[in-house]
């Protein structure tokens, strides 16, 4: 097994120097890059920079005309400055030498600096990065303790009365958008219209320092019940299903009726041969469930939460064309991702230990 995830971690390093490549590529052709924003930004304040456009006065009237006073979105920006820019933020260099830069860079977690907010990326990432995995990691152990169980009860009362509308349930949490869910737990319970049980925005309150470790951490959990509650709903109706029809399909399989017959106990069976080949399938969903929540929807549920996390770090990053932010991101997000590939193979041995990667791959 040792070799197994050996090779596994070092295809982790060509795995995302690929995905970075794709996305440095697809930036190339993208309009609206840095220098754009900033020379529209520019161009919208002419009084401040009227000398750098034209050396007027800035005590002339703004006229707004190309050959009048000096008003930059009228005239332009002089190639002086448009050059000083690309230089600052080294587009002055072929994409090729800018690319190979990056990743040596990237390789010893050195992102650079946020070109807009001056700070450190990592610093930006660490800081973001405790609601993405309160989030991620929380919702995801909500769904599976909840899903397992349920899953399995509904797969041995297939048809019954319990089955019938617990599926209905099911299939309403499945329909319904995790953001949409968010919403109607706001109006709810966090003081929208009826009840002020929970509060609306932040991951802890404000004088969260000044409480005790018991105060602190009823806190976290008051501030997060709701967030996490809606970032599993549909997570939650996924997995419940999955669980129900992979223990099905293994109950009619002839390995039960043999175990059965030499008078097994029906918890014996259930837990101690079907639970082990059932899981399989249900553990293989791991990493799409915690990645699904941990990159898909928690930008919309930290917007709705106000919850200042990776999920709207990446989105204003890319908005703002802040490539350092958006790139340093991603290569969290897909080492992050590959990561959990890997420990879900793991947990596919600990689950079933008849499993031999390394025998299969030979």
């Amino acid at each position: 097994m040792g070799a197994y995830i050996l090779r596994r971690l070092l295809l982790v390093i060509p795995t995302i120097i690929g995905i970075m490549i794709v996305n440095f590529t697809l930036t190339q052709f993208v309009p609206g890059g840095p220098i754009e924003q900033i020379a529209a930004q520019v161009q919208g304040e002419g009084d401040v920079f009227r000398n750098i456009a034209g050396g007027g006065d800035t005590g002339q009237q703004d006229t707004g005309n190309a050959g009048g006073g000096g008003y930059a979105g009228a005239r332009g920006l002089p190639p002086e400055f448009i050059a000083q820019l690309e230089k600052e933020f080294g587009f002055d260099k072929p994409p090729l030498q800018r690319f190979l830069l990056m990743m040596k860079n990237y390789l010893t977690f050195d992102f650079g600096t946020s070109w807009f907010r001056s700070i450190s990326v990592v610093d930006l990432v660490i800081e973001k990065l405790p609601v993405s995995i309160t989030l991620g990691l929380w919702s995801t152990l909500l769904a599976y303790l909840i899903s397992i169980p349920l899953g399995i009860r509904k797969a041995v009362r297939d048809g019954s009365r319990f089955d019938t509308w617990t599926s209905a349930t099911v299939i309403v949490g499945y329909a319904i958008p995790g953001f949409l869910f968010a919403v109607l737990l706001v109006v709810l319970f966090a003081g929208g219209s009826y009840w002020r049980i929970f509060p609306s925005r932040g991951l802890v309150s404000e004088n969260f320092a000044s409480l005790s470790t018991w105060g602190q951490i009823k806190d976290y959990l008051w501030h997060i019940t709701l967030p996490v509650v809606a970032s599993s709903i549909s997570g939650f109706a996924t997995l419940t299903l999955l669980t129900k029809n992979s223990f099905l399909d293994e109950i009619g399989k002839q390995y039960v009726l043999t175990a059965r017959a030499k008078g097994l106990t029906e918890r014996r069976v259930l837990y101690g041969h079907v639970f082990r080949n059932a899981m399989l399938i249900v553990i293989a969903g791991f990493p799409a469930l915690f990645l699904g929540v941990f990159l898909g929807s928690s930008l919309l549920i930290e917007t709705i939460f106000s919850l200042d996390g990776l999920g709207r770090l990446a989105f204003e990053a890319t908005v703002q064309r802040d490539y350092p932010v958006m790139f340093g991101s991603l290569y969290v997000f897909g080492l992050i991702g590959l990561i959990v590939g890997i420990l879900s193979d793991l947990m596919y041995v600990f689950v079933d230990p008849r499993i031999d990667f390394e025998r299969r791959q030979g």
